[in-house]
């Protein structure tokens, strides 16, 4: 938690022309940061693009952490595609999964009588004005109420009115970051779109997370806060107070091996277990979305953005992931017409081209599910993935949007487990919750 009232913001850009000249400014930034590079280059012909990119990287951050809302949202999500970035992005945006400068008294305050009709100390015993975590959408204060310590959510000011025009000024951005084809990005940017307006209702939210945390109760060492839709509003949730550790405070504890394969367990079932039996999925897997309990549980503490899967996509994916369909080309080639990673218009030698790199890509990724435990603390494994996904990034061929809009969030959802699952080294049990195939795919 800050303390340090000169790091809180007084007020948030919330009109399109005050976050619109946010950019711009950050745009001059940038260019001028491209002249100081090239005239270093001058006279120096070896300098590489390091400092540039930490000094465009702090710019930009700079910039979407004053603005909140999307524009973080974005620079968090690239933080976890570790395969599209320079690393100085990556460690600059890794920031946005944990904190942002948080808002000030009176915005927490303005934000309650909006909703509430109340200041937040009528509502509640207790409330503390200075906020215990601050990221991209909202952030979080601790409250008490007849004796329950609780945990109160507060959406930041206009985020959820200024999602369309944010993405269109963000583009620009991420055009230049990822290197991606316009139509790519477009995509992209429209499936993005589609998950932050859902993620901004924060009604939906406390529905949906009623409903996942009921479902997920048969999970062995995965818990949930308690939600109260009757101290919850469009852009404030009220919820238990989970007490534990953040996955990099839990790590600095340097828990045994058995804990971390227990923590490990719970997050491989708890993903699973959606996948495949609610074939919708909690698709925000950054650490700061989860608590390790002191009793060693595992805490999942938002379900803001969830990705459904319709069956016209689960059941070809899942199924070149946990059958033996790669043993037949042709019904290879199917599927991935299916989900549109081949295409009509392909010639007979890009058919082969993509055939060879999504096998090689899927079989990859598939690793984990083909064997009934897997040791994901193996660097070897991961070292390949990276080393893949950032040859195939580098490829003119992949400048052409492949695959259906379902793969952005559920690929980012699995390749983020599978990130967390590595940094806590765990070994874990990956046959308990299997893919669903159908007989004819």
């Amino acid at each position: 938690m800050s303390e340090n009232t000169a790091n809180e913001q007084n007020s948030i850009p919330t009109s399109k022309v005050e976050r619109s000249a946010k950019f711009v400014k950050t745009g001059f930034k940038i260019g001028g940061n491209y002249i100081k590079h090239y005239s270093k280059k001058l006279f120096n012909p070896e300098l590489d693009r390091s400092e540039l990119n930490e000094d465009n990287a702090t710019d930009i951050y700079q910039s979407l952490s004053e603005l909140k809302g999307s524009a973080l949202k974005v620079a968090q999500m690239l933080s976890m595609d570790k395969n599209l970035l320079p690393q100085a992005y990556v460690d600059k945006f890794t920031q946005s999964q944990y904190n942002a400068p948080p808002l000030s008294g009176p915005l927490i305050v303005q934000t309650f009588k909006k909703y509430f009709g109340k200041n937040p100390d009528q509502i509640y015993d207790k409330f503390n004005i200075r906020s215990t975590n601050a990221a991209s959408i909202g952030q979080v204060h601790q409250a008490e109420l007849n004796g329950k310590k609780l945990a109160v959510k507060i959406q930041y000011p206009g985020v959820g009115d200024s999602i369309s025009s944010d993405l269109k000024l963000i583009k620009p951005f991420a055009f230049r970051m990822l290197g991606m084809s316009e139509k790519e990005l477009d995509i992209y940017m429209r499936e993005v779109e589609e998950r932050l307006l859902e993620e901004t209702d924060y009604e939906l939210e406390v529905r949906r997370s009623i409903e996942f945390s009921e479902a997920c109760a048969v999970l062995n060492n995965v818990v949930f806060p308690h939600y109260y839709p009757e101290l919850s509003s469009k852009r404030i949730i009220t919820m238990d107070w989970l007490e534990g550790k953040h996955l990099r405070e839990f790590l600095a504890t340097n828990p045994s091996q058995e804990l971390r394969n227990q923590i490990g367990q719970a997050l491989w079932d708890f993903y699973n277990f959606q996948q495949h039996e609610m074939r919708a999925v909690h698709a925000d897997p950054h650490p700061g979305n989860f608590m390790i309990t002191d009793d060693g549980n595992l805490g999942a503490i938002d379900f803001g953005c969830i990705k459904v899967m319709p069956d016209d996509f689960y059941y070809p994916f899942f199924a070149l992931t946990s059958t033996d369909l790669f043993d037949s080309k042709e019904d290879t080639i199917k599927a991935f017409r299916e989900l549109e990673m081949i295409l009509p218009s392909d010639t007979p030698a890009q058919v082969e081209f993509y055939y060879t790199m999504f096998k090689q890509m899927i079989g990859l990724f598939a690793k984990p599910y083909i064997t009934d435990h897997f040791d994901f603390g193996q660097k070897a494994f991961f070292d390949e993935l990276f080393a893949f996904g950032d040859k195939i990034s580098k490829m003119p061929e992949f400048k052409q949007a492949r695959g259906v809009k379902h793969f952005i969030y559920v690929n980012r959802t699995n390749f983020g487990l599978y990130n967390i699952l590595h940094e806590l080294k765990a070994v874990v049990k990956t046959d308990t919750y299997k893919p669903h195939v159908l007989e004819e795919v």
